[in-house]
């Protein structure tokens, strides 16, 4: 996480504000075709998990296989429509400086490119998570990160178009990453090998049927997203639309111990749901809603409390408007995080056609009503408000039709999760604030309000959002952790 904010500030103060924005705006457009990838890794972790759940080892082969080619089947159709129909649009519709467009163009070209080794990464991924070997997605992780931080020393450094540098840099280090995966999963897993065919027709069908509902859910995902940054950049300028970039890159950040936190949730829930022990993964539901929300709290909190310092720090002259940006957008991605174990949920029985088409209309809506008040003259952070709107509203209709697929009680979900994320959240919020207004300005003291409200948050957490078990269980992890430190710095000692 800190290694992705350092680099949202290099390049954006490497390319510049206009720069950064035409990066976003032409990677936005690329990214509108991630549903494809996104829908397949959703599909691909499921069918894995379950067959894993299942126990069913020839299953999980001939899944493995049909995968593969549907993959190269997308990653066909991708390209042939980024490369004509899209290219046409980024030509003939989007608001590019003159001096840039040449440069731009180089970039969607690029963007391509790392899109398309991106699709073939992703099966091999999914194949990892569905084994839970966290370990190794945690060091390839670990390992993308650090890359793409030597790509920004690289890009201060070296002597060109800098624009058209960083799109390079980023597609050598998708290359890179795609073939450190593609080496680890022929090696550790059977199931991952080119050298016999297996196909299974019926699994085709299955496969295609719950990728093509998700594939509408996706596509609606997107449209909440890139398309309303496009039209941010039709209707504003490059510095509205740099100012959106630095908010979701911050909330996608921040997001990142939640969502990996739900990575190792995902097929925890669906092989219990395969091997019909309906209880353990109720249990997983509430406990992973509940903590995914804290873990995106602890850190959420003191950056929405200090967010003016943080973005100056951080970025030196913020785009105008990043700020407000940022904790609407915070806002969001909280309400959101609440949700990720129930969607995991939705997706272990395979029947995606009521979930999808309803989140999808709303997510369609998000788009649709931004449009209208934006034309209406309403002002531009009207965006964010209107999606943590329909982020309140999806949240209980998730609920309710999860509730339909696999009997998740609501009455429970509201008092063993909503309840005690709603109290530890205004208590926490509470004892913050005080603080943070007592406070004066001043680095010093910034930090050190950033610090209450991580400790303050985390004592709340404990005391209030965990159950005794969990906080028995809590207290056994710290204690073991700190036991095993000290065993081995006396071994350490004993042997010098």
């Amino acid at each position: 996480m800190m290694v992705s904010l350092y680099t949202v500030r290099v390049v954006l103060n490497t390319l510049g504000v206009e720069d950064f924005g035409i990066y976003n705006v032409i990677g936005g457009i690329v990214t509108f075709f991630s549903f494809l990838s996104s829908t397949m890794a959703s599909a691909t972790q499921r069918f894995f998990s379950f067959a894993l759940g299942q126990g069913d080892f020839e299953k999980l082969k001939r899944t493995f296989t049909v995968n593969w080619i549907i993959y190269g089947a997308i990653a066909v159709i991708a390209l042939v429509l980024l490369e004509t129909a899209v290219l046409w649009f980024v030509n003939a519709r989007l608001h590019i400086p003159s001096e840039r467009f040449e440069a731009a163009l180089f970039v969607y070209h690029f963007s391509v490119l790392t899109f398309v080794a991106v699709i073939f990464t992703t099966p091999f991924m999914a194949i990892i998570i569905a084994h839970e070997d966290m370990q190794i997605y945690a060091y390839i992780s670990i390992v993308e990160a650090i890359m793409k931080l030597s790509v920004v020393f690289l890009l201060m450094y070296l002597a060109w178009d800098k624009l058209e540098l960083y799109a390079i840099l980023i597609f050598a280090v998708s290359v890179i990453i795609f073939t450190i995966y593609i080496f680890i999963c022929t090696k550790k897993y059977r199931e991952c090998q080119f050298r016999q065919f297996y196909w299974d027709k019926r699994l085709l069908h299955e496969i295609a049927g719950f990728t093509g509902w998700t594939l509408f859910g996706q596509v609606t995902t997107v449209m909440r997203n890139q398309a309303v940054t496009v039209l941010l950049n039709q209707m504003f300028n490059p510095v509205i639309v740099a100012a959106r970039a630095v908010a979701i890159s911050i909330s996608h950040q921040i997001g990142v111990f939640s969502n990996n936190f739900n990575v190792g949730l995902y097929p925890a829930i669906i092989k219990s749901y395969a091997a019909d022990n309906r209880q353990e993964m109720f249990l997983l539901i509430f406990r992973g809603s509940k903590i995914t929300f804290f873990l995106m709290w602890i850190f959420a909190l003191p950056l929405f409390l200090e967010m003016d310092a943080v973005l100056q720090l951080w970025l030196k002259i913020p785009p105008a408007g990043a700020v407000l940006f940022t904790r609407l957008a915070l806002i969001e991605t909280l309400i959101v995080s609440i949700s990720l174990p129930v969607i995991t949920a939705a997706r272990a029985p395979g029947k995606m056609k009521i979930y999808e088409l309803t989140l999808g209309i709303i997510q369609i809506a998000i788009f649709v009503v931004s449009w209208f008040v934006l034309m209406l003259g309403a002002a531009v952070y009207s965006v964010f408000v209107v999606a943590i709107i329909a982020n309140l509203v999806m949240f209980v209709v998730r609920l309710l039709i999860v509730r339909t697929l696999i009997g998740l009680s609501m009455r429970l979900f509201f008092r063993k999760v909503v309840f005690p994320v709603f109290v530890v959240g205004i208590f926490s919020a509470l004892l913050a604030f005080v603080i943070h207004y007592i406070l004066p300005e001043g680095f010093i003291f910034t930090c050190i309000s950033v610090l209450y409200s991580i400790i303050i948050t985390c004592i709340c957490t404990y005391f209030i959002g965990l159950e005794k078990f969990e906080r028995e269980k809590v207290r056994s992890i710290i204690v073991n952790r700190v036991r095993r430190i000290i065993y081995y710095e006396k071994i350490d000692t004993q042997d010098y």
